[in-house]
């Protein structure tokens, strides 16, 4: 800040006003006075200039200089001014105060949580195996530590690689959902949101297309027909060319290929930012789920031999992206990959450090909270996360809750010795820095000598390609070497010190010229506040240090001439930089190495690049003299300038699209595969079928077979791989468990070959409908969580009177989704005079269970008229701590009541628990912890689960990370075919702790006012309100006046589902 006129002239202000301030008897201003002793000069000094920056302050303080009229207006505002500086340092030391005990409060339950957990794995590790499994893990995650990174460099290894693969037929999907995406002419740093990522998943899923052993490849984003955006975001799918078309791989079949599908969400006709997508994930989830059910089956007849062909995995990129792949992944029970490019609590802490703003005005601002949950489920749902250095993970992921790496060696080191995790997951961090396209790269002509030097200017001399003209106008003598920037005008990137460190070294601006390419643009005034802040700021440097024939800065460049534009770098044997303060990887630097030299910051990713090309110099992007050395060094040494080109040629190959996806698909094929276990050809699938009895009967025999399998399978595999180890381990420690399930399958097989000789006599009964799912045309979802049984009951029994008097007879069904479990279900049936068999389908304890309606219950294990689905349990098993879990709950309960002094506060419930549901009754539900503090106990001691509060917090439901209510109806979309775009649920004002997942999606919304209403304080210390999990203006969700049958009639009227 030395450098800033305004500063010199702020002290300036405070010094005209005398000596005076200094002294409590001066009258040159009485409000000083009253205030006692104060040196405002001192102040400023000590508080601002050595400490702080504020740009608004700036901003105040020109305003200030400008409108005074006289001494004492001057003297009045600079008092004003020197207040205002008070109250913000003291501002922003309250907010360090509050985030430091934040941090220190954490790092305890961090601690804590790691402590309890290693005491549950008691069978400590010697030094040397603990040592052996550190680099074991080393090795595992790619670390780029002490080497080169392990990348493929032989042609002869990939061609033997490819013959292996290619027998193989991935069906692979990638997601990333905000910014304008497609595959050429990419409009990147037209906003914050089209960035670096779009250009790596494209790539991405251009270059794993051309890969051997990969037959489709879909990158799911956002259709967006916007006026203000070009209309191919709109075109529902676009195809991704392989780059090298005459080599490409021979065609697959119709269906093969890289293809940009775009699933229309969110506002219609309108180009929002990422921060206000995330109401409308479910939307996104429900569309996507049929897209790929969908291509599955296609590719199935294709394929597949009539089988499903199911994603081998689901890649969500950015924390958007993640929850919708975690909330896919569990619909479809397929492995789950993750990428953050950037993460919610690396820049919380940022933001807070500069103090400017509250928690809770970041939060207002960025959705911070919403985005920080997301990036959590997705490590709670992840079996790898994908980073591109290894800073990434030590300084970045090791924030969060769900991330320990202490307990992730752990957990390695105990599943490479075969000892039981009792329950505990931890996601693989894997480091594969992105590839890049080398088709358009040409090597310079001529040695590093000279010669080439020569032919080179003459090119530039008479350059032939437009962009090297449009940069070349602005040079008094464009023979110069180039120093090359390519970033947005954001302030993180540091711009601004670049042209400082150019402009105040007059050796640097004699040998050198400077481009700036920022972006495309027409007019400042169109920009956004901060990016026309900064360019300004730019052009304001640029007249000050008399730059003009200097400084290059066009104001449109196409993507496909960036690499012209290296060119033109490399030709002027140019340097490039990227001065970022923070850059996680930067694709910037592997592109910039046609031009074969790098300047990139000492943080992030670029360390890595470092070390591995070693063809440049590493600066400090803070020191403004240290940028202007480096540069000079650089343009001046011939001979440096030569050692790093040679460098950078020799190494660029370790950074090929191909050797990265080698790496990735290798990753891919060490996860245990999942898929839904049932076997359904793709012609059932689409099939109406007919309702018969048999088709009912050969269902719920698939149901049971197919867990039995599964588990035999399980235990056979569970010696094969780490992965496979980990995923078994919940298994291990619930051997009574499993047998008490193997029981209850041979008791609904039994049952259900009786109930099938009934449906024969009675075609009402509910063991035949469930396959004709897809068949209704109406599928009502009774959701409401009432303050009282008997409120319940009347409920459902009003939806079902008034919808079937209605709607007759016709094609509908019921859904019972509730926290009860199925016999308490069963007795509110009973006192309500209700018939299981009104029912299509009863989602049980919170969404933990999944049971249908049977005609018989003499030989069913619970003795009640009703069949489990066994599938269901099946694809919500993954990473559900089973045992080890029950057992840390049960001591975190017995915990919380001696700290109460009350052993019944929390007590287990017996009668609630199942297999996939631990139930607990709560005495007082103030007294217990929130949702959001459980939830952050169980992700610190790495136990994945979905904790819910039901009737009025009066009962803990512990579940499945990837089971809930909302889950469970994809999951019968999956199974059977239910469409949900045909479903109506009905919920109440507020209820338990799950209900927004309830609201959101393709279905229909029917919201009961004056019902749940005393769940209200069940809500109230969310980390984001609801409005960020579900669109509260949607078209699919309607508010009836009441429960009664009047208000259900004219709330189906509103959405259509009946006429007026």
């Amino acid at each position: 800040m030395a450098g800033n006129d305004w500063v010199n002239g702020y002290l300036e202000a405070i010094l005209d006003v005398g000596p005076g301030l200094d002294d409590a008897k001066s009258s040159s201003s009485l409000l000083l006075r009253e205030r006692g002793r104060f040196s405002p000069t001192r102040y400023f000094v000590e508080e601002v200039i050595t400490r702080y920056d504020e740009t608004d302050l700036h901003r105040s303080w020109v305003r200030a200089a400008a409108t005074a009229r006289s001494a004492e207006e001057r003297n009045t505002r600079l008092e004003n001014m020197c207040w205002r500086i008070w109250n913000l340092a003291r501002k922003k030391k309250q907010l360090e105060g509050e985030e430091a005990q934040r941090t220190a409060k954490r790092r305890l339950e961090r601690e804590r949580g790691r402590r309890e957990a290693t005491e549950d794995m008691s069978e400590d590790l010697s030094e040397g195996e603990s040592r052996d499994t550190v680099c074991d893990l080393s090795a595992q995650s790619d670390s780029t530590r002490g080497g080169r990174m392990r990348r493929v460099n032989s042609m002869d290894v990939m061609e033997n690689w490819a013959s292996q693969q290619k027998e193989k037929k991935f069906y692979i999907v990638l997601i990333s959902l905000h910014g304008l995406i497609r595959g050429e002419n990419m409009e990147l740093g037209r906003d914050s949101d089209t960035g670096g990522q779009v250009k790596y998943v494209v790539e991405l899923a251009r270059a794993l297309g051309s890969m051997p052993g990969v037959y489709r490849v879909d990158l799911l984003t956002r259709q967006i027909s916007a006026p203000d955006v070009d209309w191919s975001y709109g075109e529902p799918t676009e195809m991704l060319n392989p780059v090298n078309s005459e080599n490409s791989r021979e065609e697959l079949g119709e269906s093969s290929g890289a293809y940009i599908v775009r699933i229309p969400f969110g506002p219609k006709d309108k180009y929002v930012p990422k921060e206000l997508l995330w109401p409308h994930i479910p939307e996104f989830v429900d569309g996507a789920l049929n897209h790929i059910i969908q291509l599955s089956k296609a590719l199935g007849e294709q394929i597949g031999g009539g089988e499903l062909v199911w994603p081998v995995a689901i890649h969500g990129h950015y924390a958007d992206a993640g929850d919708s792949a975690a909330l896919l992944s569990g619909a479809l029970n397929v492995p789950m990959l993750f990428t953050g490019h950037s993460l919610g609590r690396d820049k919380l802490e940022q933001l807070l450090k500069q103090g400017r703003q509250s928690r809770e005005e970041i939060n207002t601002t960025y959705k911070i909270m919403r985005r920080i949950e997301a990036e959590e489920l997705s490590l709670d749902a992840s079996e790898i996360v994908i980073t591109s250095t290894r800073q990434e993970i030590d300084s970045q992921w090791r924030l969060y809750d769900g991330f320990d790496p202490i307990l992730e060696r752990k957990l390695r080191a105990r599943i490479k010795r075969g000892v039981s995790c009792h329950g505990r997951f931890m996601p693989r961090t894997v480091v594969i820095p992105p590839g890049m396209e080398f088709h358009h790269i040409i090597p310079p002509d001529g040695d590093a000598d000279g010669e080439g030097e020569r032919n080179d200017h003459d090119n530039s001399a008479n350059p032939d390609l437009p962009i090297w003209a449009e940069i070349m106008r602005f040079f008094t003598n464009p023979r110069k070497p180039m120093i090359l920037a390519l970033a947005r005008a954001d302030p993180k990137k540091n711009i601004t010190t670049l042209v400082k460190a150019f402009g105040e070294c007059r050796p640097l601006r004699d040998l050198a010229n400077l481009t700036l390419i920022m972006g495309n643009r027409d007019d400042i005034d169109e920009m956004s506040s901060t990016n026309a802040s900064v360019l300004l700021s730019i052009l304001k440097l640029i007249d000050r240090y008399d730059l003009y024939g200097h400084v290059a800065y066009p104001k449109h460049h196409k993507q496909s001439e960036v690499p012209d534009i290296y060119r033109l770098a490399a030709k002027t044997k140019g340097v490039f930089i990227n001065p970022a303060f923070i850059e996680p990887f930067g694709l910037t630097l592997i592109e910039q190495l046609m031009a074969y030299l790098l300047l990139p910051p000492k943080m992030g990713g670029p360390v890595d690049i470092h070390r591995v090309l070693d063809n440049g110099l590493l600066v400090d992007p803070h020191d403004q003299q240290s940028i202007a050395d480096a540069l000079l060094n650089l343009v001046s040494d011939k001979q440096l300038w030569a050692r790093c080109r040679q460098n950078g040629l020799k190494n660029i190959h370790l950074f090929s699209w191909p050797e990265h996806c080698k790496t990735y698909l290798s990753r891919i094929t060490s996860c245990k595969p999942r898929q839904p276990q049932w076997q359904r050809t793709a012609a059932e699938f689409d099939s109406s079928g007919s309702d018969s009895p048999g088709d009912s009967l050969r269902d719920i025999q698939d149901i049971s077979l197919n867990l039995k399998l599964s588990l035999d399978g399980e235990k056979i595999e569970g010696t094969g791989s780490l992965d496979n180890a980990l995923d078994n381990d919940a298994a291990e420690g619930n051997i009574k468990e499993e047998n008490a399930v193997l029981t209850l399958s041979k008791g609904v097989l039994e049952g259900s070959q009786k109930a099938g000789a009934l449906v024969k006599e009675d075609n009402n009964t509910g063991a035949g409908k469930f396959p004709a799912f897809r068949k209704r045309k109406h599928v009502f979802v009774i959701a409401v969580d009432c303050d009282t049984t008997s409120e319940f009951c009347e409920i459902v029994e009003k939806v079902i009177e008034t919808v079937s008097k209605e709607l007759g007879a016709g094609p509908i069904g019921f859904i019972l989704s509730t926290a009860y479990s199925i016999s308490e279900i069963q007795s509110l049936l009973v006192s309500g005079g209700l018939s299981p068999s009104q029912f299509d389908a009863f989602i049980c304890s919170s969404g933990g269970e999944l049971y249908y309606p049977s005609s018989s219950s003499e030989d069913s294990p619970s003795g009640l008229p009703f069949v489990v689905d066994l599938d269901y349990r099946s694809h919500t098993e993954y990473r559900w701590g089973g045992e080890g879990l029950r057992k840390t709950l049960v001591r975190w309960v017995t915990s919380f009541n001696e700290r109460k002094g009350d052993g019944q506060a929390v007590a287990e419930d017996e009668s609630g628990t199942t297999k996939h549901c631990y139930a607990f009754n709560v005495k007082d539900p103030a007294l217990i912890p929130s949702v959001k503090e459980l939830r952050k106990m169980m992700r610190i001691q790495a136990l994945r689960c979905n904790v819910v509060y039901t009737q009025n917090g009066t009962q803990l439901k512990v579940i499945p990370v990837l089971a809930s209510r909302s889950q469970a109806l994809r999951y019968l979309y999956v199974r059977w075919g239910l469409d949900l775009s045909n479903i109506v649920a009905f919920a109440g004002e507020l209820g338990d702790t799950d209900y927004e997942g309830l609201l959101g999606g393709v279905h229909k919304t029917v919201i009961l006012k004056g019902v749940g209403g005393n769940a209200r304080k069940l809500h109230a210390n969310r980390n984001y309100p609801l409005e960020h999990v579900f669109p509260v203006d949607s078209p699919n969700v309607v508010q009836s006046e009441g429960s009664s049958g009047k208000n259900i009639q004219a709330s189906l009227v509103k959405l259509r589902i009946l006429q007026g």
